[in-house]
């Protein structure tokens, strides 16, 4: 059961007074350092946020996906990196668990999720696989009453700090969705080896790296939902939910980059008066604000839906591809009014813009939720 109205209420003034005393506060150490600080980090598990999506039963708050949204309104305004920490946790980490794990397997592993005790992680992608996750190499031959995974992750996204990965591996040969199991593995076992930390082009702090299987070992209770051929199926369900979610934080960032160009706009003077009064900068704000609460519109309006339990396969795609499509070009605009102090690492803007970038990349592509919409549309109209 979801928290209450004013459960909720209280949890998410925490949420933004964490957001603005701790985490933004914060951004510049962890730009530079590369790593989320140990003390937020358990303030994060002390608030509750790894929990935030896991059921009551298991030491969540088992938040609606409406309540899991506006949350991430808010703590989408601070550096991704910070979200990324908990975000597996809170989505495609443990949402496969949720949704098809056993008795056993949702006791073993949500009470430790959900506290922050295990980092999940989610390896899917491949070095020749991501948009098309149907052709997966990595392997798990049966052999008794054991799995042997073989097989490279790539771009894996907490992979050096896991405690679990949800892997996704061929059990069958053919190409088909059947075909594709997911294994939950303990990060400890031999036969793993993690790559170097990925260096990248912004979310500093949001650690991603290989992880190579070789001959790796795992007992058949690790089989996700104890049933071979779930785990593509499992993915894509927990995937509507997870880009829902992603367009909350792209939604949050579009606010903060919006906030530092006023902020600058209503400071910066030209010509005699504040640059805020000459139309062509209130053109790009204006722009802006209109973009950032139709996002939202359309994130609240496919979140009740999915918490009345209809389909939301072709709205939760419409929110990522438009969500993350107008951050990209509200960070630009925020770049753009700034001018020359734009460019400038001592801005935020700078770092923000290069973060942004990833949102149109990751849990599928722009041109994938273009398929996705198109397919479901058609399927709609045809029924």
């Amino acid at each position: 059961m979801a928290l209450d109205n004013n459960s909720f209420s209280i949890f998410l003034d925490t949420i933004k007074r964490f957001v603005d005393n701790k985490l933004i506060p914060r951004e510049d150490e962890v730009a530079d350092t590369n790593n989320i600080p140990n003390d937020i980090v358990e303030e994060m598990k002390n608030i509750g946020l790894f929990g935030i999506s896991i059921p009551t039963e298991y030491g969540g708050s088992n938040l609606s996906m409406e309540q899991e949204v506006e949350l991430t309104f808010e703590l989408g305004r601070a550096s991704p990196a910070f979200r990324s920490m908990a975000g597996t946790n809170i989505g495609i980490g443990s949402q496969t668990i949720v949704m098809s794990g056993t008795d056993e397997q949702k006791n073993k592993y949500l009470p430790k999720f959900s506290t922050g005790e295990i980092i999940g992680s989610f390896a899917l992608t491949e070095p020749d696989s991501g948009s098309d996750a149907m052709s997966i190499k990595t392997t798990a031959k049966k052999n008794g009453n054991k799995y042997i995974i073989n097989g490279t992750k790539r771009y894996i996204t907490n992979a050096p700090i896991a405690g679990v990965f949800s892997v996704m591996a061929r059990t069958k040969k053919e190409k088909s969705s059947s075909s594709i199991s997911c294994f939950l593995v303990d990060s400890s076992l031999p036969g793993i080896t993690i790559g170097k930390p990925d260096k990248k082009m912004g979310q500093s702090g949001a650690l991603t790296a290989d992880i190579i299987f070789d001959n790796c070992i795992v007992n058949e209770d690790a089989l996700l939902g104890d049933k071979e051929g779930i785990g593509f199926t499992t993915a894509m369900k927990v995937l509507d939910k997870g880009r829902l979610h992603i367009s909350g934080i792209c939604v949050g960032l579009s606010e903060r980059l919006l906030k530092e160009a006023l902020k600058f706009a209503t400071t910066r003077k030209q010509f005699g008066e504040e640059i805020s009064n000459f139309q062509l900068i209130q053109a790009m704000i204006a722009d802006s604000k209109s973009e950032i609460l139709a996002a939202k519109g359309l994130i609240l309006h496919t979140a009740k839906m999915r918490d009345k339990g209809q389909n939301v396969t072709l709205e939760s795609s419409c929110a990522k591809l438009f969500c993350s499509e107008i951050l990209g070009k509200i960070a630009d605009r925020a770049v753009q009014i700034h001018g020359g102090a734009g460019y400038m690492s001592e801005y935020a803007v700078e770092r923000l813009y290069r973060d942004a970038r990833l949102f149109r990349i990751y849990e599928g592509t722009s041109q994938i939720q273009q398929l996705i919409i198109a397919r479901e549309t058609i399927k709609r109209f045809k029924a």
